[in-house]
């Protein structure tokens, strides 16, 4: 009976300290950790899939992104060039976003937004594109409307167009992104393989 209650006070005890040290990892980073936890383990689930086929699905295929609510907008390109900012290398914000941080076309790239519909730092899924994360507005991006990053005009005219779209609100954001979250988004070790198959992919 002893040896019970010991064991019954130690798991109580082991799962205080887990709630314990997810709601600090919370507060510190700011990231939802049971929305975390859950895309880990189906990214884990994903990559063993994976392993056992031995290839890896397109990013639209590999989750369900029905669990997330979804919005219509038109979806158009741009890049860090006068063509779209008006701004020339040589300038001092050539590549900047409204948030501070650089442009990227990575796994989660920088799009541009209205940001009274999706505030700095909202992560979308866009498919045929993939993660977009708010950093950026424009004037012409108004109301149902989203600009996305790519790094050359070729590129925004060859691979995307304007496109009206249902997008997935994965996260909405709190009007902040720093260099250092989205970093951490492109190199969450659990994504790396859908990271690696949109590497390849753009440079072939």
């Amino acid at each position: 009976m002893n040896n019970l209650k010991k064991w019954i006070k130690r798991l109580t005890m082991t799962i205080l300290f887990f709630l314990a040290l997810m709601v600090t990892f919370q507060s510190i980073s700011g990231v939802d950790t049971k929305s975390y936890i859950l895309k880990s383990l189906s990214a884990g689930a994903a990559a063993n899939s994976q392993t056992v086929s031995g290839t890896t699905p397109p990013l639209e295929d590999a989750f369900d992104w029905s669990q997330y609510p979804k919005k219509n907008v038109i979806a158009t390109g741009y890049t860090a060039g006068y063509e779209s900012t008006g701004k020339n290398e040589g300038h001092p914000e050539y590549g900047i976003t409204y948030s501070g941080v650089k442009v990227k076309r990575d796994l989660y790239s920088t799009v541009a937004a209205d940001l009274n519909v999706f505030p700095i730092g909202t992560i979308l899924f866009i498919p045929e594109y993939g993660y977009g994360v708010v950093a950026d507005k424009g004037g012409a991006i108004k109301g149902n409307k989203v600009d996305l990053y790519y790094e050359t005009v070729d590129d925004v005219y060859n691979e995307w167009g304007k496109r009206e779209i249902e997008v997935y609100v994965i996260q909405q954001g709190n009007g902040s992104l720093t260099e250092e979250q989205l970093q951490a988004l492109n190199e969450d070790k659990t994504m790396q393989v859908f990271r690696q198959q949109y590497i390849k992919s753009e440079r072939r």
